[in-house]
């Protein structure tokens, strides 16, 4: 378990949106929905464990000592039940929160995510060629799988990935090579509002609808024009997303 880096904004005793940022990323990824979802939520974003300031455990790393890490955050801060909101790897870690700490979660919005994402050796060799040459080995090709061709105000997430440690970076794809959650996904319970980018390469929007046929409750919203970083390509329109799932 990791005491991770967070950060709380919006009106004290409001009801509490928890953000979880992707592989690659930090906190910061969320600034574009922050302003508004600070309106009427209690916001919760952190710093996934070997990212951003947070601490980087020596890997490899599980999907559940991410979800320990949560855990960990919420007691920490008092919190018993949030709203879950998390992007590619935070919506693999939302996923399994909810599914083996069902009572810690009122309702889950996953964003360009997965439930399994063979092969694993493509993320162990990835792993591999990040310990060996850091992030900056996969920078470019990382960068066309998170935003168009048409959109091009990448040099804010490219800072992000390029400061990302390479030990967190790595322990993080050996967490996605080893999950397969599909088999617990009708053990979700809780409404699942899901949010595909229409171009996004790394989980193209039949992931997104796998997930919604397989839970209780569950919908899709596909945002055109986005690929995997959907929230920073069609900020505007995946705000609306999030406000909405989070009024239903």
């Amino acid at each position: 378990m990791t005491a991770v880096h967070y950060a709380v904004d919006g009106p004290a005793g409001a009801p509490v949106i928890l953000l979880s940022n992707s592989l690659g990323t930090t906190m910061a990824m969320w600034e574009p929905q922050l302003a508004a979802l600070a309106v009427s939520y209690r916001v919760i974003r952190y710093d996934t464990r070997g990212h951003g300031r947070s601490p980087v455990p020596p890997g490899p790393y599980g999907l559940d000592d991410l979800v320990d890490d949560v855990v960990e955050l919420l007691d920490r801060l008092g919190v018993d039940r949030v709203h879950f909101a998390g992007l590619s790897l935070g919506g693999m870690t939302g996923m399994r929160l909810a599914i083996r700490e069902p009572e810690r979660v009122g309702r889950l919005t996953l964003l360009c995510t997965s439930a399994y994402l063979p092969p694993a050796a493509g993320w162990t060799d990835r792993a591999a060629a990040v310990r060996a040459r850091g992030t900056a080995a996969i920078v470019d090709t990382v960068l066309d799988r998170w935003f168009t061709p048409a959109f091009q105000e990448r040099d804010a997430a490219r800072a992000m990935l390029l400061e990302t440690p390479a030990e967190g970076y790595a322990g993080c794809c050996e967490a996605i090579a080893a999950m397969d959650l599909t088999a617990d996904l009708p053990r979700i319970g809780v409404p699942v509002h899901a949010i595909a980018g229409a171009d996004d390469p790394a989980t193209p929007p039949d992931h997104l609808e796998r997930v919604v046929a397989a839970v209780p409750h569950g919908r899709l919203c596909v945002i055109d024009r986005a690929a995997h970083l959907a929230n920073i390509e069609q900020a505007g329109a995946v705000t609306a997303a999030i406000l909405e799932s989070a009024r239903a």
